[in-house]
């Protein structure tokens, strides 16, 4: 009986806790580099050409939410020199390329009542969409993406709006993404960090963080 009143307050403090996961190249798996080799061969440029085309400068424009995915793509078909039924097909194939991590969605699912989580992107405006389309808009208690509130990571302001939505302060929250300097942003925060490179180890941290709750 001791045990399990012990274990009960031991998850009554874990779900104090915040768990803060990218989505792209963390929930997603990474598919641009297979997209850009395709699609650069097609077009007979480089993958990093192509790559170029599609995303330079959407940084502070239609990532933050500034300028519409449709006429973004416009600028995109522009600089591709295609028309916009070959646009239309490529925007098909990124969404039909993109992989979940079924493994870690279990995972992150099965956090709630455990801790507060929250999924945070730097994605665009149209992102909430297609996970709703994708039965994956369930997949934390909250979705925080850049084209929505205007400011992508490494922001503080993204940061701290997903704080602010789970409930919980930096100290009591953890923040996993692919890229380094984006943990980096999130410690100066006051936040626990972890950088990305494979299921296991980041299932490994959440449970590590939530157990020493």
């Amino acid at each position: 009986m001791e045990e399990l009143m012990e274990s009960e307050r031991a998850e009554m403090r874990a779900a104090g806790k915040g768990i803060l996961i990218d989505l792209g190249g963390v929930l997603v798996r990474d598919h641009l580099p297979a997209l850009a080799g395709a699609w650069g061969r097609r077009l007979g440029m480089t993958p990093t050409a192509f790559l170029g085309a599609v995303f330079g400068g959407s940084d502070d424009q239609v990532l933050v939410g500034r300028v519409s995915e449709p006429d973004w793509w416009d600028v995109v078909a522009g600089r591709l020199g295609v028309e916009p039924g070959l646009v239309s097909e490529l925007q098909r194939d990124l969404a039909g390329r993109e992989v979940w991590d079924e493994e870690l969605v279990a995972f992150v699912r099965g956090l709630r009542g455990r801790a507060r989580t929250a999924v945070v992107s730097n994605a665009w405006p149209g992102t909430r969409d297609r996970l709703a389309a994708a039965g994956m808009l369930d997949v934390a208690d909250h979705v925080v993406v850049s084209g929505e509130v205007g400011y992508a990571k490494p922001d503080p302001r993204i940061y701290q709006t997903a704080l602010q939505r789970v409930g919980v302060s930096a100290g009591d929250a953890l923040f996993i993404d692919d890229t380094a300097g984006h943990v980096v942003a999130a410690q100066s925060l006051g936040m626990s960090g972890h950088v990305h490179t494979g299921t296991a180890g980041s299932i490994s941290r959440i449970e590590e963080f939530l157990g020493a709750a």
